[in-house]
């Protein structure tokens, strides 16, 4: 069949204004060739869901996975027992209870430290002041690197993300020197608690110490790489989405004041409707049909997440923020199937924490606010706020 819709599809609105022709798309194509960026684009939700939970027929296993390329093979590069392997080496460390036991604490104070070093000047940009600085020890705090510090680990992420959306969008990437740098910390760290040094928080082995029981150090290397993409872009912009979508509608700022027990569906709605990673990257294995799509064996299939989140199939008035929402718990912004993020509730955690602490400074509103634009990492660029006075969390 021709694909008419995907053959007009390009890169810049994909990343500057996706929302319209994903729209289209799942209409008339759900299952669509895009020459853009020659592979498939998949936008409708079951057919995501189906692609997502099928690693036989839909891997990550390929070496023109753009992650794989920049920092090596990963958990986040591999299916089956290899990556079950990876995962369990740090995924165990993330569950639900273990995550509130080790973090709450942990970011409650960072939070307030963020919050009340721009408490007194009345205003602040959310990305650069709170949600980046918040993400950023909290990835550094998990994989307990020391003596490095939070702007190093920023710097090596950036190399990261840069050199991934450059892959991604067809340009060449290197990453190699924070690589390299990156490397020799977790060199240092393993050699540090292998001679004695200290404990994690919870008296065990720290994170790397505990995955290098069952990886090499290359491949703690490249997943400790894993969990930066995981821990700070994308909460990074879950949480500066999330501060845009509540401070877009004023209403919602007292009414989530009133009833903060609807703070978790706030977060909820905002990653539903603008998943701060907005796609997720698979290889076909073999000739398959999805939908009304033939795909053949080796073509790229790219799930568009910010698509399958506004399917009206299953969400009414998609476009639509709205707290009160029913089966929000159907959203798929952390991804599905074998590589469903172990980081969420550690990323949703920092989300609700920090709305929850902005929320209580008087008069809290936008002052500026840029469109959230990426091709796979979507926030603002930019989002001001401004309070009354000089306050202190209360």
């Amino acid at each position: 069949m021709e694909f008419t819709v995907g053959a007009g599809v390009t890169l810049e609105e994909l990343q500057t204004d996706p929302h319209p022709v994903l729209a289209r798309l799942r209409a008339a194509e759900p299952v669509s060739w895009i020459p853009a960026f020659d592979g498939w684009l998949v936008t409708r939700h079951d057919l995501a869901l189906r692609v997502m939970r099928d690693a036989r027929a839909f891997t990550v296993d390929d070496p023109r996975f753009s992650t794989a390329q920049v920092v090596g093979t990963s958990m986040l590069s591999l299916d089956g027992a290899e990556h079950t392997r990876h995962r369990d080496a740090f995924a165990r460390r993330f569950r639900p209870a273990e995550t509130r036991a080790r973090f709450t604490a942990f970011v409650e104070s960072e939070v307030d430290r963020l919050i009340s070093a721009v408490a007194a000047r009345g205003h602040a940009e959310v990305r650069a002041d709170l949600a980046g600085p918040l993400a950023v020890a909290v990835v550094t705090e998990a994989l307990g690197l020391r003596d490095v510090t939070a702007a190093t680990v920023r710097s090596w992420y950036d190399a990261f993300v840069a050199a991934v959306s450059a892959i991604t969008a067809g340009r060449p990437a290197n990453a190699a020197d924070a690589y390299a740098r990156l490397r020799a910390k977790v060199e240092a760290a393993l050699a540090e608690y292998a001679a004695g040094g200290v404990a994690g928080a919870d008296g065990g082995p720290p994170l790397l110490a505990s995955a290098a029981l069952d990886l090499t150090t290359d491949e703690v290397v490249a997943n400790a790489a894993v969990l930066m993409f995981g821990g700070i872009d994308t909460t990074e912009g879950m949480i500066t989405n999330a501060v845009l979508h509540v401070l877009s509608r004023p209403d919602l700022v007292g009414l989530l004041r009133d009833e903060p027990g609807l703070l978790p569906a706030a977060v909820e709605e905002s990653v539903r409707l603008e998943p701060s990673a907005s796609v997720v990257d698979r290889y076909a294995t073999k000739d398959v049909t999805l939908g009304a799509a033939r795909i053949a064996a080796g073509d790229l299939v790219r799930v568009s997440i910010a698509a399958a989140n506004r399917d009206p199939a299953v969400f009414a008035d998609p476009d639509q923020y709205d707290l009160r929402r029913a089966g929000l718990d159907r959203h798929l912004a952390f991804a599905h199937g074998p590589h469903f993020c172990f980081g969420a509730h550690l990323a949703r955690l920092e989300t609700t924490t920090l709305l929850r602490a902005l929320l209580r400074l008087p008069g809290l509103r936008l002052t500026r606010a840029a469109t959230p634009e990426g091709l796979v990492f979507r926030k603002p660029s930019a989002l001001g706020v401004a309070w009354d006075g000089s306050s202190k969390i209360s």
